[in-house]
């Protein structure tokens, strides 16, 4: 059972809840479970059955493909106010996960039961629309990584990257290598380049853009 400052909170990030009928409403503060995890831990797992339908209060998972040599390529992150749609296909389609959720911070989340997530899909339309909304526009972002992974070059994609992020951008070269699906060597190098190149200023765990134009003309060729 919630707990009246997770209520709120839970209504802060999802306001959409406060359209569900009172009866439905109390049934989801009542049967939900508030859940903290430590950032590192494997939220799920390929081929694990899902359990529930997790509403993230605080924190980022951060979703992934693993292939057996240990890559692994980024599909999305999620952050309070979103959900999962790999956790919602799993659910709408009683199958397990295709994909590695992970702790990318310390998580704080409400986590439905299936049953509670099945019921409210089934009966509120407000819930239904969210979910359909979080389907479209991750659908979206998986096909412009399809796109990049299929049409352009690692250091064309890594450069988008660097744009998306804004300020320094503190991250390791590893880091920045499983976003990509790549491995931390080639990235390196071609961090290395681009510092060379007047492009980037390289520190620990730390990467300053000093020429954006250059970076943003690499990724239109």
């Amino acid at each position: 059972m919630l707990d009246q400052s997770t209520q709120s909170r839970l209504l802060l990030q999802y306001p959409m809840l406060k359209n569900i009928s009172g009866k439905d409403q109390n049934e989801l503060f009542n049967s939900a479970s508030v859940l903290q995890i430590s950032a590192g831990t494997l939220v799920f797992d390929e081929r694990q059955l899902c359990q529930g339908f997790p509403m993230l209060l605080s924190g980022i998972i951060r979703v992934f493909k693993a292939s057996p040599n240990g890559r692994e390529l980024q599909l999305y992150r999620v952050i309070p106010g979103e959900s999962c749609i790999i956790t919602s296909c799993c659910l709408l389609g009683n199958t397990p996960y295709n994909a590695r959720g992970i702790a990318e911070q310390d998580l704080d989340m409400v986590f439905l039961p299936s049953s509670l997530f099945l019921a409210l899909f089934a009966t509120q339309e407000v819930f239904r629309s969210y979910v359909f909304h979080i389907f479209s526009e991750r659908l979206t972002d998986l096909m412009e990584l399809v796109s990049a992974v299929a049409f352009q070059k690692l250091d064309q994609r890594l450069a988008n990257t660097l744009l998306r992020k804004s300020g320094s951008i503190h991250i390791t070269h590893q880091a920045l290598a499983d976003e990509l699906g790549s491995v931390r060597e080639i990235v390196s190098r071609l961090l290395k380049n681009f510092a060379e190149q007047g492009w980037v200023k390289l520190g620990r765990e730390q990467i300053d853009i000093i020429d954006k134009a250059a970076l943003k003309k690499l990724t239109e060729l």
